[in-house]
């Protein structure tokens, strides 16, 4: 009879990661952040969406998201997401509006603008104008956030984030929040704390909810 390594047996008990990445990048940003979480035992993955540059709906993007899901992993397999900036919106809808909810266990958003962000008024295309602090795709979702309560929702935020304005648009009224003061925005995916912060949230024990 073999033997199970530790490492083995920890990736039995944990939900693959998916990491969605910002406006302007690709799945690449993550890479410190994955290496760091391969090494501690999960199997991760990231989606490259198309087009990045805010030239389409972040619900459009949002369907590449439950796209990629459904064509990568079972039916039953449960999932954890982390996204950084503009994709942490864009899961959000993948979570809210396509059907998430019934399969994602935890949730983290790295320094994403849940209330919009000023900076989104410096380019009119469709996705930057979605992420408005005035917008109506904004205003949706906030419309019924509080349905993340029934899963395990972090956001990981800096008061000196100069992407976000205001930097507490990050925040949310419920679920953990972390603040790391890292100076700037692209920063919060290699910051030593925002490892370790995400790590953490990813450990966390799931809530027992009935969907």
């Amino acid at each position: 009879m073999g033997v199970i390594s530790s490492v083995d047996s920890i990736k039995q008990s944990r939900n693959p990661i998916l990491l969605v990445h910002g406006i302007e990048d690709t799945g690449l940003v993550f890479s410190k952040m994955a290496m760091h979480l391969k090494k501690s035992g999960w199997d991760v993955y990231a989606i490259n969406l198309v087009p990045n540059n805010g030239d389409v709906g972040l619900d459009e993007l949002a369907q590449q998201i439950a796209n990629y899901i459904k064509g990568n992993f079972p039916q039953d397999q449960m999932l954890d997401i982390v996204g950084f900036s503009m994709g942490g919106i864009v899961s959000r809808y993948y979570v809210q509006r396509l059907g998430g909810i019934k399969r994602v266990q935890r949730f983290i958003t790295i320094s994403s603008p849940h209330h919009g962000t000023i900076a989104a008024y410096a380019s009119k295309r469709p996705g930057c104008v979605q992420m408005r602090p005035d917008s109506l795709f904004i205003k949706d979702l906030n419309s019924d956030a509080c349905m993340l309560k029934d899963i395990n929702f972090t956001s990981i935020w800096t008061p000196y984030d100069l992407i976000i304005l205001p930097p507490s648009s990050s925040q949310m009224p419920f679920g953990n929040q972390v603040i790391i003061p890292s100076i700037l925005h692209p920063w919060m995916l290699s910051d030593i704390r925002s490892l370790k912060a995400v790590e953490e949230a990813l450990g966390e024990s799931v809530r027992n909810i009935t969907i």
